[in-house]
Parts: structure tokens; sequence; C-alpha cells
């Protein structure tokens, strides 16, 4: 292959697409889209975060404000936990409006994730948020394909392929040269936007500012690279493969629409309809059942309980429960919430199962669809995918359960077992005991357990840039002049 020559043609591809007049106007629109985009994200970013660090604040302060009080009142007093953006959700909102944001935590009860932008917002949001992913995912595509369906239909058309052919060029060269002057256009287009995320990032807290991010922002950058050159070469090919202009453009936007707007939805619904999931309604009742079932800890009749009773008499050698070395009611509750906590994990992994199985089928399609497999790795990396929720709702529940566990443990410690008189005062611990208890601290995963839950995107992703090659040198030696 004359690598001279295929320099030669990308550069005659760019100035012959510069002199378009529809090239201008098409750049100003994305600029202006592009600066909507930005602020829009960085504006979203940052309210969202002061107001859930502004609000965990106030909760930590009322916390702790609590005057001496028994732990058990403590427990059921409860806390919030609020999930901050992560810094590349500037880039990318993913589900992040669709998902909640905060959770009331108190003991024996577990409160589902509430407060999501979707809840607040009209039927609009379905359609989707201009973000700088939503520029890159939908719009950019559509302008590559505008851009590059005529790359070689036009000049079979015109008679001048034969002559470049006869000139000494091959198909090889032109196929190469024809997709290599188009990424460049789309790079004209894409550039910007990584500059612009870049950007965001500068400008917001430093401290949001880690070695992860940089490496998640890199990630990113290298899968949309690929995915371009993936639709750089597709519309190339498909160009060539057309006998007109108009025949390749009605394919492109046949394979935008079917690939970016139909395929998507359609495994969405049929992951639905095949793994039906339960309604909130339906899956509290399952746990409220489970757990009579299981025993009630607040109960003192309960059969469940009442044998737990009689062992931890018989263990301790007493005959009242006034008699133990730590506070009974204390125990009953540590040991009602170990029980609750485990059937409403095990109901909740079974939920997040099913909801996997409904992903699933949307994300196999990757293999077949790269919009989907470099829009998985885009929210997965910019914290804003089902991963990254499921892993607050896990955080949150564990510090719930460390809650609820931590007051019962200084109930058994530092209340005693006597009863109360109708005279005497209620039994308290100190105020100082509420100030030690940690105050809730959501982590993001890792870049690298970000990229384990997309590794079937990713692995789709590079097949399909590879693959793209390939079919330029199998059409290299088919493809006909006429």
């Amino acid at each position: 292959m004359q690598k001279d020559l295929v320099l030669l043609i990308a550069k005659q591809f760019w100035s012959s697409t510069f002199k378009l007049k529809a090239m201008y106007p098409i750049l100003c629109i994305v600029v202006l889209i592009l600066a909507y985009a930005a602020y829009s994200g960085w504006k979203n970013y940052t309210t969202h975060n002061h107001i859930r660090n502004h609000y965990q604040q106030v909760v930590r302060q009322s916390w702790e404000s609590n005057p001496d009080k028994h732990p058990h009142r403590m427990a059921h007093y409860g806390s919030f936990a609020f999930r901050l953006k992560h810094a590349l959700s500037m880039f990318d909102f993913g589900l992040e409006s669709f998902t909640g944001n905060a959770a009331f935590l108190e003991a024996h009860k577990q409160n589902t994730v509430n407060f999501s932008e979707a809840s607040f917002s009209t039927g609009l949001l379905r359609f989707g948020e201009i973000s700088l992913a939503m520029l890159l995912q939908i719009i950019l595509p559509l302008i590559i394909f505008f851009l590059g369906f005529a790359s070689v239909a036009t000049e079979r058309e015109n008679g001048t392929l034969k002559i470049v052919l006869i000139q000494g060029a091959g198909w090889k060269e032109i196929l190469f040269g024809k997709s290599l002057g188009l990424m460049g256009l789309a790079l004209l287009f894409f550039i910007p936007v990584a500059l612009a995320t870049m950007l965001l990032l500068f400008i917001i807290e430093d401290k949001a500012l880690t070695m992860d991010v940089w490496l998640r922002y890199a990630a990113i950058v290298i899968s949309y690279l690929l995915f371009f050159q993936i639709l750089c070469i597709v519309t190339v090919l498909v160009s060539a493969i057309s006998q007109s202009a108009k025949d390749a453009l009605i394919k492109l936007l046949g394979v935008w629409l079917f690939f970016i707007v139909l395929l998507p939805r359609t495994t969405q619904a049929l992951g639905s309809y095949c793994y039906a999931s339960p309604s909130k309604i339906e899956f509290e009742s399952l746990i409220e059942e489970a757990l009579i079932k299981a025993g009630d800890s607040h109960n003192p009749d309960d059969p469940h309980f009442s044998a737990l009773k009689d062992s931890l008499l018989l263990a301790h050698q007493v005959s009242s429960v006034e008699q133990l070395p730590f506070n009974y009611s204390g125990f009953v509750m540590r040991e009602g919430e170990r029980i609750s906590t485990h059937i409403y994990n095990d109901h909740l992994h079974a939920l997040l199962q099913t909801y996997e199985k409904q992903n699933s089928f949307t994300r196999l399609t990757a293999l077949i669809n790269p919009y989907v497999a470099v829009k998985n790795i885009s929210m997965a990396l910019s914290g804003t995918d089902f991963e990254s929720y499921t892993a607050f709702q896990k955080q949150a529940e564990a510090y719930r359960y460390q809650l609820a566990q931590e007051m019962n443990e200084l109930q058994m410690e530092l209340i005693s077992n006597k009863k109360l008189g109708p005279d005497d005062e209620p039994y308290t611990i100190s105020r100082e005991y509420w100030k030690k208890f940690p105050d809730f601290k959501y982590q993001f995963i890792s870049i690298s357990a970000a990229l384990r839950s997309e590794l079937w995107s990713i692995i789709a992703l590079v097949v399909w840039s590879i693959a793209s090659f390939g079919f330029i040198l199998y059409l290299s030696k088919k493809a006909k002049a006429i």
C-alpha cells in the first residue's frame, strides 16, 4: 500500500469537504451545542454536589447535637446517606437522573434510595438530556454519515473513480485515504469536546481530581477514538458499495436509526419482558413475609426469640434476664438486626440479579452494535452506570447496619437490665458516643472495577475496530468502479 497516496487522498477529501456550504453552519451549530452541554454538565455537577455535601453536613450536625439518650432511640433516629456525583458525570449523565441519590438509614428497616431527578421532572426527561457524551454518541455519528456518505459514491457517479484507479491508485489506498480524511473531520468535532471536558475537570475542586479520574478520562478518549474510527470506516465502505450517493445516504440513515435508536430500546424492553422484576410493593411484601417467618425481635412472645431467651439463660446459668452480664434487650435487637439484614440482602441480591439479566440483553448486542459498547464504557468510566448506583446502595446499607449494631452494642454494654420504676429516670448514655461514630463517606468504585464490569463492551469495541480494517482489505479485492 502506498502511504503517500493514502495521505494525498485524505488531504483531497478534507479540502473538498470544506468547500461544502453546509460545513460551516454545522460547525457553528455543534459549537453552540458543545457550549451548552459543557455549561449544563458543570452546573449540574457543582449544584448537586453542593446541595448533597451541605445536607450531609446538616445531617451530621443534627446527629451530633442529640442530647444524652437511650442508644436504641438513636438507632431509630437514624441518619441519611447522600451519593456525590463523580467528576466525570459532567461529561456523561448516564443513569444519574433516573436513580436516587439519598437514603434514610434507620434500625430494622432498609429504605429505598430516593430523590432522583426523574421523580421531580416532566416526561420530557425520557427523551434524554444534552450532555457532552450525548453529543458524541448520537449527533456526531449523524455528522460523520453526512460528511462521508458521498466519499466514494459520488466519484463513481461522475466517473472520476475510474480515472483515479487508472492513474495508479488501488482500492486499498482509496478506502484507507477516504477513511483517514473522514477521521480527521471527526477529530475536528471530537477534540473540542475532549478539551472542554479537560477544562471542566480543571475548574472543579482540586480534591476531586485524582489519578483515578485522569485514567478514566484517558480511557474515555481512547474509547471514543475507536468508536469514531469504526464509524468513519463503515461510512466509507457503505459509500463504496452503493451505486449512488443517495443510496449511500439512505443506508447510513437506516444504520443510525436502527443501531442508535431502535435496537437499544428494543433490547431493553425485551429484557424487562423476559425477566420481569417485582414492583416496590411486591418487593417489600416478600421481605415482610420472610421477616414474619424468621421472628419479630420486638415481640417478647415470638417463638424464635423466646427460644433464644431460654438458651441464653441456660448458657449463663441464670434464672432471669436481669442477671445476665449484658443488656438483654440490646442482645435481642442485635440478633433481630442481623436476621432482618440478612433477609433484606438476600432479596436485594435477587432483585439486582434480575436487573442484571435485563441489562444483559442490551449488553450482548455490543458485539453487533458499537454504539452500545461505547455508551456502556462511557457511563462506567463516568461513574454514572448501574454498577455505580448499586455500589452506593450497598455502601449505604453497610453503614446503616454498622450504625444499628453499634447502638445495640452500646445498649448491651452501658444499659442496665434492671427494670425502671415509675419514678426512675430513663436510662441514657453520654452524647459523646454519637460524635465518635463516623460519618457516611461515599466511595467511588475504582477504574479497574469499572472496566471489569464492562469487559464485554471493551472486547466488542476492540473487535469492531480490528474488524473494520479487515472489511477494508476484503472490499478492496471485491469492489468495482462501475
